[in-house]
């Protein structure tokens, strides 16, 4: 059965001043994040946008995938630590998300550097996320154990 999960934002003004904020509506794991063009552009301060939500749900897919293929190979994570940096910039006049640069630090009993980033780009490959957005998205990988 499928799963579906749902978000819902709510938004008034235009694109250049206006503002929202976002809501997750399936899990109410977060409510009314405030989102706006600046904080998609400029600085942040304080405010969400989609490259960051879309930086947080590689990173956290890609840690589920990446353990599910240690464990796999018989060596389950005693700890990882997964980013996603996510870059937002103009390709050909338009606002396109260009990249999302995954790095993982780990923590694995009994496996060398080679084995763990062979596994690491197993699951970058695997990951649900990854699989989404590539062929769209440059996706580059930087694994290592601590």
């Amino acid at each position: 059965m499928a799963a579906i999960r749902r978000a819902t934002v709510k938004w008034d003004g235009d694109l250049a001043t206006g503002d929202g904020n976002v809501s997750a509506t399936s899990s109410r794991a977060f409510s009314a994040l405030p989102v706006t063009w600046a904080s998609r552009t400029e600085s942040a301060d304080g405010r969400t946008s989609p490259e960051e939500l879309l930086a947080a749900a590689h990173a956290s897919c890609y840690s589920m995938a990446f353990s599910s293929e240690l464990a796999k190979a018989g060596s389950p994570a005693d700890h990882l630590e997964v980013s996603s940096e996510v870059t937002f910039d103009r390709v050909d006049g338009k606002w396109t998300v260009i990249s999302s640069r995954l790095t993982v630090r780990g923590q694995v009993t009994g496996l060398n550097n080679d084995r763990f980033r062979a596994i690491a780009e197993q699951a970058k490959d695997g990951c649900p996320i990854s699989r989404a957005i590539v062929g769209n998205v440059a996706i580059s990988l930087d694994a290592a154990l601590k």
